[in-house]
């Protein structure tokens, strides 16, 4: 590998990791300023924005979280009543999420400052940058994710 080309790589390596810092400390800041997780605040607003009822099931496969890291958010969300779990008449073994009064308060004042400002800023770009960045994010997670990224190691967090 000559000098250029290993240098590249490895300011690639340093971006993804300054980014995972970023989404860190946006995370603490949500947990001091309200009390909850980043993955909570995304749970909450998906209920909050939502035009129909969602299953722990299906919010995983819309958040992309595995059944199992879903329910440990849908259970800190319950115990602290912001959101509650409610019977399908049809088929009570099956529940809905819904949030509290409480839980759509709170939903209502949450901000994303690195969510927002990232949607705000690939907004201003051509279709095709779009387009482009999204490719190379995707060959990253597949470079990284397939070798290291299991359900069971999630789950761990």
């Amino acid at each position: 590998m000559d000098n250029e080309f290993e240098n590249s790589v490895k300011k690639i390596v340093w971006a993804l990791r300054r980014i995972v810092s970023l989404i860190y400390l946006d995370s603490r800041q949500m947990i001091k300023r309200f009390g909850i997780t980043g993955p909570q605040s995304l749970v909450m607003k998906t209920l909050f924005h939502a035009t129909e009822s969602y299953s722990s099931a299906s919010l995983s496969r819309i958040l992309n979280m595995t059944p199992a890291n879903m329910t440990g958010i849908i259970d800190r969300l319950e115990e602290r009543g912001l959101a509650k779990r409610t019977p399908i008449k049809e088929d009570r073994r099956k529940t809905l999420i819904v949030l509290t009064e409480k839980g759509k308060e709170l939903s209502a004042r949450l901000s994303d400052p690195i969510e927002e400002k990232l949607m705000n800023g690939l907004k201003d770009l051509q279709p095709t940058e779009i387009f482009g960045i999204y490719s190379a994010l995707n060959h990253i997670i597949d470079l990284i994710g397939v070798q290291y990224v299991t359900d069971a190691s999630i789950d761990q967090y």
